[in-house]
């Protein structure tokens, strides 16, 4: 299908999008792909997006899955390379649209909102709360099982999917900044896999939930509250927003996509401003900084004894085992004894806690260190606590104190 629609109210666009072709009966999952200016990456994307297989290497029917693909204020040819692959593979589920949104809308906040709403639609029009929304990137190979693993990890019971975001290997120094915050990033998911254990997001596990890939219940997009109209790191924000809920989230390493490290990004703020800004600190000589190692672990020994006494906080009041918990994260015990009283889940009084350490005596008292040293410390703290080797925790990593 082709609309084309042309600086119309964004609350409306919704209402136009892929309309004329209903989806069938038996699809579970909606892919979107918001698009401006891929054409040069956009056949690789679908080609992945056709190809995909369950884990006997089978092809996954195409009527259980849609792609739902967007192009916004393309200038190139975006439009035309999604609409011959469409015309070239007739049994694929590919729908499309075309449209040019004003200045003030013309973002990737507005336009991932208006394809997962449409999903949304989309899914629950056939009955099914339970239908799966799976967000790519125009610029982004999944992985040739990546639909049949986003299915397995919902049937297992979660209510969203955070998929592992890989990129190409390069000689850059840029490269080095971007594998030394994996690994810091990756140390620390083990250390909450360790110190703050859940369930539904047991180890092995990663630490990424961004628009590249990131799937969610149709139930559970209602609840959170839809994707927030943001003009930019809007997954980043429902990402909050799915935790503020209590939200089943696995960071699954079965879910993986493939995606550009380009430096001219489409928006003001992401992944390729943070290359830009890892470049530009290179330039400087300037040393990459994290949150300290003993940091880390205080912070999730205090989340996981807090998350334990949640259930039982109206049940079993202890106010010294709250203000204790507070003594540990520096935050007024009243202020936390309070929200813990009055907060409906706790994802939502963590939030409160975190914001309040990143803004008083937390952070004066724990200041940011190399992230070479914070690494060394973790894995060494976790090496001796545990027994374990985190160093291969991803072997792609690569070095991290050259």
């Amino acid at each position: 299908m082709q609309t084309e629609i042309e600086d119309i109210a964004c609350t409306t666009i919704h209402h136009y999008l892929f309309n004329e072709t209903p989806p069938s009966p038996f699809v579970r999952l909606s892919v979107i792909v918001p698009v401006r200016n891929e054409a040069h990456h956009l056949e690789d994307t679908l080609n992945a997006l056709r190809k995909q297989q369950d884990n006997n290497g089978l092809p996954v029917n195409p009527a259980l899955y849609e792609v739902l693909l967007l192009a916004n204020n393309c200038t190139d040819y975006s439009f035309e390379v999604a609409r011959n692959y469409q015309l070239q593979h007739p049994d694929f589920p590919l729908h499309i649209a075309q449209i040019h949104l004003p200045a003030a809308k013309a973002n990737i906040g507005t336009v991932r909102r208006l394809l997962m709403d449409e999903a949304h639609r989309r899914l629950t029009s056939l009955g099914r709360s339970d239908g799966i929304i799976a967000s790519t990137d125009g610029d982004t190979v999944v992985d040739g099982r990546w639909v049949n693993a986003i299915m397995l990890e919902i049937a297992n019971g979660n209510d969203a999917v955070g998929g592992r975001i890989l990129t190409r290997p390069d000689r850059s120094q840029v490269r080095l900044y971007h594998l030394r915050d994996v690994m810091y990033r990756s140390l620390v998911a083990k250390a909450e896999a360790l110190f703050d254990p859940r369930a539904h997001d047991p180890w092995p596990r990663h630490f990424q939930h961004f628009g590249a890939s990131i799937a969610v219940t149709c139930q559970m997009y209602e609840q959170a509250g839809r994707l927030p109209e943001i003009p930019c790191l809007e997954d980043e924000a429902f990402y909050r927003a799915l935790l503020r809920m209590d939200a089943k989230v696995r960071k699954s390493p079965h879910v993986k996509v493939y995606t550009s490290t380009r430096m001219q990004g489409r928006v003001a703020v992401g992944f390729s401003e943070q290359l830009r800004y890892w470049a530009n600190m290179n330039q400087a000589n300037q040393c990459q900084l994290a949150e300290p190692a003993k940091a880390v672990i205080i912070q999730l020994q205090n989340r996981q004894r807090l998350r334990l006494y949640w259930p039982l906080r109206h049940q079993w009041p202890d106010e010294t085992r709250v203000e204790q918990i507070a003594r540990d994260l520096m935050v007024d015990p009243n202020w936390l004894i309070k929200e813990v009283a009055q907060s409906r889940f706790f994802g939502e009084v963590w939030e409160k806690v975190d914001e309040k350490m990143r803004t008083g005596q937390w952070a004066s008292c724990w200041p940011a260190v190399p992230i070479t040293l914070a690494i060394r410390d973790l894995r060494n703290y976790l090496t001796t606590a545990f027994g374990t080797n985190p160093t291969g925790i991803y072997p792609f990593a690569g070095p991290v104190n050259e």
